[in-house]
This record gives C-alpha cells, structure tokens and sequence, in this order.
C-alpha cells in the first residue's frame, strides 16, 4: 500500500519507484551515522524496509527508512531532509506521517538513535531507554569507511 500526504508545496509518499538513490546515497555517504557508506548498501536496505521521500515537486529533499516486522516492532533510520528545505517543520511532519502510518500501528517497541535531535523525536514519545542494562548491540563504526 502506498502512503501519500501532501501539503501546499511538500509530498511524502512511500512509493519506493519516486525515490532518488543518487541524492540519497549523497547524502548518507557523508552522515555521522554511516559516513562512507556503499551505494549498493543503501539500495539493499531500501529494498528491505518501508521508505518515506519528502518532494518538493518531483524533487526528493527529505528521506527515513523503517526497519519493521509490521507487527511488534520499528527502527526509524537515516533520517533526513536536505538543509535547503530546513526550517519548515518537514522533519515534524516526516515523523508524524511514520508514526500515524496505518501499517505501523500498535507496535510494542519503537526504536532510533541519534547524536543531536533529541528534541524532535521527543514530540513523538521517544524517551531514552527505560532500561538500558538490557540492550545490547555488536557495532563496528568504522565499516564502512576505507583503510
């Protein structure tokens, strides 16, 4: 099912055929989160999870990813919108339109990092971990980049 929300100058659509990998992969390959990444990694993960792409006419400007088994639990990722599109509460309502999305209700668990917007996800009920002793994780931030 493809999700479509549109206000006076901005669309998000999850219609995967919109999304513009090249301004994507730009952008991700320079993130903190996943500096260096590889081009076929991110079209690998688009293809595995539920895509949102802001536009503004038929130009992508913002993008987030849900990791889902569409029945307990999300991971939003690689969220973002272009900095000449923002100031314009395009995040806000990228997030809104994640969290009210019909296929993405009644989750256990929703989860994200980030290193600076904690302000945003706040407004969707995103607190720091309850109980962080639980969570585990095996990382290896340098993956990506080259030796």
């Amino acid at each position: 099912m493809i999700f479509e929300e549109t206000n006076d100058e901005y669309r998000i659509s999850t219609d995967r055929r919109l999304l513009d990998l090249t301004m994507i992969h730009g952008f991700l390959k320079a993130a903190y989160w996943c500096e260096g990444i590889p081009s076929e990694v991110i079209q690998r993960s688009i293809e595995n999870s539920l895509c949102f792409g802001i536009y503004n006419g038929k130009t992508q400007v913002g993008f987030a990813r849900v990791i889902t088994d569409y029945a307990t639990f999300a991971y939003i990722g690689d969220v973002f919108v272009l900095e000449s599109h923002r100031g314009r509460g395009l995040s806000k309502w990228l997030m809104q339109a994640i969290v009210e999305h019909p296929e993405l209700q009644g989750f256990r668990r929703w989860l994200l990092a980030t290193r600076d917007a904690h302000g945003l996800y706040k407004q969707f009920g995103f607190k720091p971990l309850k109980s962080p002793d639980r969570f585990i994780e095996r990382w290896s931030p340098n993956l990506y980049k080259k030796t």
